[in-house]
């Protein structure tokens, strides 16, 4: 069964996490946090933008990158987000489930780890002239879309 990991880069605004953390509950998704981030944990309003399904949730926190990626080594399932992508998010092969990134709300993704992998960058759609959508709602339109591909929505009471 396809499963899909959530992993936000140092995020900074605790209701952005609060509401991906109700979107991976609601997709049986593994969020991952990756420090250093913005707020604690503990934060109301990271609570209260989760609601009552945090409890629910698989989350895990890693204390940098390098640490994620000791035990998460990338390769062809792991899918990063920018603006700056060439490639549009519904390109992807989601099929299989996979790890999805996104970086800080204020600036993204840090260029490294774009450049090193670029085949597997992608992006939303934006008319020209908007610089970004907000963190919740890209994470939102890429897992749904790899429900889709996935089919595991079919498993779930519709």
């Amino acid at each position: 069964m396809a499963v899909f990991h959530i992993v936000l880069v140092e995020p900074q605004i605790p209701q952005n996490t609060g509401n991906i953390g109700r979107l991976c509950v609601a997709t049986d998704s593994i969020l991952h946090l990756i420090h250093p981030l913005g707020f604690s944990t503990t934060q109301k309003e990271l609570k209260r933008a989760g609601l009552d399904y945090w409890q629910y949730l698989q989350v895990y926190e890693w204390e940098n990158l390098a640490s994620f990626w000791a035990t998460y080594t990338p390769n062809e399932r792991h899918f990063f987000f920018s603006t700056k992508a060439q490639q549009i998010y519904y390109e992807a092969d989601f099929s299989q489930g996979g790890f999805l990134y996104f970086g800080r709300e204020d600036a993204g993704l840090n260029q490294d780890i774009l450049q090193v992998n670029q085949k597997q960058v992608y992006k939303l759609p934006m008319k020209e002239g908007v610089r970004s959508i907000n963190l919740a709602t890209s994470v939102g339109a890429a897992l749904y879309e790899g429900v889709r591909q996935s089919q595991i929505h079919k498993q779930w009471r519709e």
